[in-house]
């Protein structure tokens, strides 16, 4: 049976998974995780792209096994990742330097320094991006302020999965999933906006030629395939939606076209699937994301902080000596009624890394509401927090596109938390289906699986296979609440 491997990155982790396509169900078994973890250097945040790499070649030696002990063969790779952050290559194809880390401060006050030259309002009728400070023009518009002059003498950019995609196969592209969170992307042509990179004074001769997921991107190198142990057989390394919420989108077991998703993890996007951008004043204003999907679509979108007020309150708490265990906090926070505290997750002040717990009992103070005693309240203020961040979106998705949403779908490491998904229902007053958990990986592996013939389709069909495949919870309003 033809093996497919996802190569999945998160934000703090990273792991390489193993999918077959029989019978119209898929199977998903993990061979490789490994840890994400950014490094501080002069003053700078940034990825440790080298060490991911490292895990990426020991995590697919391990498919590769796994694969022929069945008797089976990897017969490609797919790669999806966070978006926004890149890499520069030299003229012999070294990177230069280790990419930053979006939530590196390097891109302060840049935005506002944009709007001189083009508002708010022109830029989003040109991309359809939200103005967030971390985005990828901002990105470059504040390397080319800092004076480094990597830009001045890179070959090539490239978006974190393109330059792992590089490195594996020697073939330089761009895959437009990632390439659309840029903001230097046009959302209908699906290809560059070179008069708008001009304008913002950057050059395009960087920028990469880009390619539709599904494309073949090419074939693993020797050395990769010898060091990988597939000499006999190089898998070819296949584009995906390789940003992971369009890959998520993708696995999105949805049985009609009014649906909302919640692809919940380090962040939590919330958004619909669309045929084509909306670039309205009114969704700018809202603060929606136009994002290039598979097979064509539109994922309008909003970004919520999502479990990283989590996770960075679990790290402040353990750094301070405290045994805590998060599904024990969340099954205490579940037990609690309603504190009433409700902060707005994507306050500024809770982007960076910190004392998360120190900041949301601040935010609470100011706001005259109730402060969380102990870690449980806390959890219960970010669950009450993020399940209204959720409904918000929703509604206003509503508003935005006149169609009304008959269910929300939580997919990602946010459908195993119950109480998240309970408060959501309750919240927004929809059934939320919870599943499945590897929703990025399982959107990578339908791309390939429908690339090598092993499943056929649109994403109607590949939605079928999910829903087919894996048990999903149902999590219906409280009469109480709805």
């Amino acid at each position: 049976m033809d093996a497919f491997a996802a190569i999945d990155l998160g934000a703090s982790s990273g792991r390489v998974m193993l999918g077959r396509v029989s019978g119209g169900v898929i199977t998903l078994d993990e061979v490789a995780r490994f840890p994400n973890r950014p490094v501080r250097l002069a003053g700078s945040l940034h990825w440790d792209l080298a060490g991911l790499y490292r895990g990426v070649l020991d995590g697919l030696r391990a498919a590769v096994t796994e694969a022929e002990a069945h008797g089976d063969a990897v017969v490609s790779i797919g790669i999806d990742t966070w978006a926004v952050d890149y890499g520069l290559l030299g003229g012999d194809g070294s990177l230069l330097g280790m990419p930053c880390h979006y939530r590196d401060q390097r891109t302060g006050g840049v935005a506002a320094e944009v709007r001189s030259s083009i508002s708010d309002r022109e830029l989003f009728g040109r991309n359809g991006i939200a103005q967030l400070p971390f985005n990828t023009v901002y990105q470059l518009l504040a390397e080319r302020k800092s004076g480094a002059q990597r830009l001045d003498v890179a070959e090539q950019l490239l978006m974190i999965p393109d330059i792992l995609a590089y490195w594996l196969s020697g073939v330089r592209a761009g895959e437009v999933t990632n390439a659309s969170t840029t903001g230097l992307l046009d959302p209908v042509r699906r290809d560059w906006d070179r008069a708008l990179v001009a304008r913002l004074g950057l050059d395009d001769r960087v920028l990469p030629p880009l390619v539709e997921p599904g494309s073949a991107i090419g074939p693993v190198r020797p050395d990769v395939a010898e060091e990988i142990g597939a000499a006999n057989r190089p898998p070819v390394v296949v584009a995906v939606g390789s940003h992971d919420t369009a890959s998520a989108v993708a696995a999105v077991p949805a049985s009609g076209p009014r649906f909302a998703y919640i692809a919940s993890g380090t962040w939590s996007l919330v958004g619909t699937e669309l045929p084509a951008p909306v670039r309205t004043e009114a969704v700018r204003t809202a603060g929606f994301t136009n994002e290039a999907g598979v097979d064509g679509t539109t994922r309008l979108l909003r970004n919520v902080m999502g479990m990283w007020l989590v996770q960075e309150s679990m790290r402040q708490w353990q750094a301070d000596g405290l045994d805590v265990s998060l599904q024990d906090l969340l099954d205490d926070a579940a037990a609690l009624t309603d504190l009433g505290s409700v902060i707005d997750p994507d306050l500024p002040v809770f982007l960076p890394p910190g004392d998360m717990p120190a900041r949301i009992a601040a935010e609470c103070a100011r706001t005259g509401q109730r402060v969380p005693d102990g870690p449980a309240e806390v959890i219960r203020c970010v669950m009450d927090s993020l399940a209204d961040a959720y409904r918000r979106s929703v509604q206003s998705i509503v508003e935005l596109t006149g169609t009304p949403i008959d269910v929300v779908h939580i997919v990602g490491g946010g459908s195993q938390n119950a109480l998240l998904c309970r408060l959501t229902a309750d919240a927004t007053g929809l059934p939320v289906v919870a599943g499945p958990v590897e929703g990025s990986a399982l959107g990578n592996v339908l791309v390939q699986a429908r690339a090598a013939g092993a499943l056929s389709g649109g994403l109607a069909a590949l939605r079928a296979v999910v829903a087919n495949s894996f048990t999903l919870r149902e999590f219906v309003p409280s009469l109480s609440r709805a």
